[in-house]
C-alpha cells in the first residue's frame, strides 16, 4: 500500500467490455483519485456472477458501452475521498451493488435494506457525486457498471457501497458474498424465517438457490426440496443440504400440487430464485395454509403478472420478496463473513472454479456452459 499512488491517477489493468457479448479485453486504463464521500480501491479478488454476463449480452435492457463489468469482489482500501470516515487505507472491504447511506428512511428503518440514495442502477455508469467516470482510456470515458466495476485492478467506489470486514477472512472465498449468496443465505434466513425441523423447497438451483439451500441448512430445516428443470443440478445439490428434488417435467399435475402430495399439504416454506413467473405462483401455491410463507427473490421479466387466486392468501399463506436477502450492505454483510468465519457457512462449495484476470473470458464461457456456480478471478495472475 504505497502512500505514493493518493491523490494520483492509477494507471493499471482492467477488463473492458467494448461491445455486447464479444470477449472482454485487457488493457491499460487510468483510474482517477475518489472525490468526496468516495473510495478507490484495490481488487485483489473477483468473481462472475450472471448478472454481469446477462448485461454483457444486453439482450433485454439498454446497452452502454465501452463498461467496466464485475460486481462481486474482495479488496483493500487504497485512499479515501473528502468526507469519508469510517474507511481508511489498508481496510478489507467488499464492495456491493446496492448501498447503505445510512440517512435516508429506509437506511434508518430496521425492516429495509433499500437505501433511497444508493439502491442498484443498472442504466447509470458514471457516479453520483459529479456525472462522470473515473475510468478513463486516452482521456476517453469507460462507463462504470452498479457502482462496482470489479473487473480492474483498481476502481473508485461510494463510500456507502463498501462493507469494511474482518481482516482475518481470506478475501478469495468471502468475495463471493457481495451478491448472488448472500441474496438467496439472506432470502431464507432473513426473511423465510424456517424454524428448526421445518420443510423448504427451494426453486432453482442455481447459485441464489444453492445459497437458500444452505441458509435452510443453517436453520436445521429437516425436508429441504430442490425444485429445477434441470436434473444435472441435483447432485451438486445435494453438498447444499438438499434432501429431495422434484422436476416439474417429470409430472403432468402443476408442481405445487405434486410438493403438497409430499409434505402432506404443503411445505412451511419456500424460496424462489428463478425469475420465472410460474415458478413464482407454483413457490406461493405450495407452502401449508395457516402458516406457509413464500419468498420471491427470482427477477421477473417486465410484463409479467402474478395470478393466483385469493382464497389462497385468505387462507392464510404469506408471500413476501426480498432484495439482496434483506441484507444492509454496510451493517450486516461484516457478520454474514463472520458465518464463515466460524465455519457456519461453508463457502468452499460454491466455488468450482478459479482463474487468473487474463484468463477472465474463461469464467464467461464456465458460466454461459453451465458449467460454474461461482468462478473466482484472481486480479494479480
Amino acid at each position: 500500500m504505497s502512500g505514493t499512488t493518493v491523490g494520483q491517477v492509477i494507471h493499471c489493468k482492467a477488463a473492458i467490455a467494448w461491445e455486447a457479448g464479444k470477449p472482454l479485453v485487457i488493457e491499460e486504463v487510468e483510474v482517477a483519485p475518489p472525490q468526496a464521500m468516495e473510495v478507490r480501491l484495490k481488487i485483489l479478488f473477483t468473481s462472475l456472477c450472471h448478472t454481469d454476463v446477462y448485461f454483457w449480452e444486453a439482450k433485454g435492457q439498454t446497452p452502454l458501452f465501452p463498461r467496466i463489468f464485475g460486481h462481486e469482489a474482495g479488496g483493500i482500501v487504497e485512499s479515501v475521498g473528502e468526507g469519508v470516515t469510517d474507511l481508511k487505507p489498508g481496510d478489507h472491504v467488499l464492495p456491493v451493488f446496492t448501498g447503505e447511506c445510512k440517512e435516508c428512511s429506509h437506511c434508518k428503518s430496521e425492516e429495509s435494506n433499500m437505501c433511497d440514495l444508493l439502491r442498484i442502477n443498472t442504466d447509470r455508469g458514471v457516479m453520483l457525486n459529479d456525472g462522470q467516470s473515473r475510468f478513463s482510456i486516452r482521456g476517453k470515458p469507460i462507463y462504470h457498471f452498479v457502482g462496482t466495476s470489479t473487473f480492474s485492478e483498481y476502481t473508485v467506489v461510494h463510500v456507502g457501497c463498501v462493507a469494511k470486514i474482518n481482516p482475518e477472512a481470506p478475501l478469495d472465498k468471502v468475495c463471493v458474498l457481495s451478491c448472488g449468496i448472500s441474496t438467496g443465505l439472506g432470502a431464507t434466513l432473513n426473511v423465510a424465517k424456517p424454524k428448526k425441523g421445518s420443510s423448504v423447497a427451494i426453486f432453482g438451483l442455481g447459485a441464489v438457490g444453492l445459497a437458500a439451500a444452505e441458509g435452510a441448512r443453517i436453520a436445521g430445516a429437516s425436508r429441504i426440496i430442490g425444485v429445477d428443470l434441470n436434473p444435472k443440478r441435483f447432485l451438486e445439490a445435494k453438498k447444499f443440504g438438499v434432501t429431495e428434488f422434484v422436476n416439474p417435467k417429470d409430472y403432468e399435475k402443476p408442481v405445487q400440487e405434486v410438493i403438497a402430495e409430499m409434505t402432506d399439504g404443503g411445505v412451511d416454506r419456500s424460496v424462489e430464485c428463478t425469475g420465472s413467473i410460474n415458478a413464482m405462483v407454483s413457490a406461493f401455491e405450495c407452502v401449508h395454509d395457516g402458516w406457509g410463507v413464500a419468498v420471491l427473490v427470482g427477477v421477473p421479466s417486465k410484463d409479467d403478472a402474478f395470478k393466483t387466486h385469493p382464497m389462497n392468501v385468505l387462507n392464510e399463506r404469506t408471500l413476501k420478496g426480498t432484495f439482496f436477502g434483506n441484507y444492509k450492505p454496510r451493517s450486516d454483510l461484516p457478520s454474514v463473513v463472520e458465518k464463515y468465519m466460524t465455519r457456519e457457512l461453508e463457502l468452499e462449495k460454491f466455488i468450482t472454479h478459479e482463474v487468473p484476470f487474463s484468463e477472465i473470458n474463461k469464467a464467461f464461457e464456465y458460466m454461459l456452459k453451465g458449467e460454474s456456480i461461482r468462478c473466482v478471478i484472481r486480479m494479480d495472475a
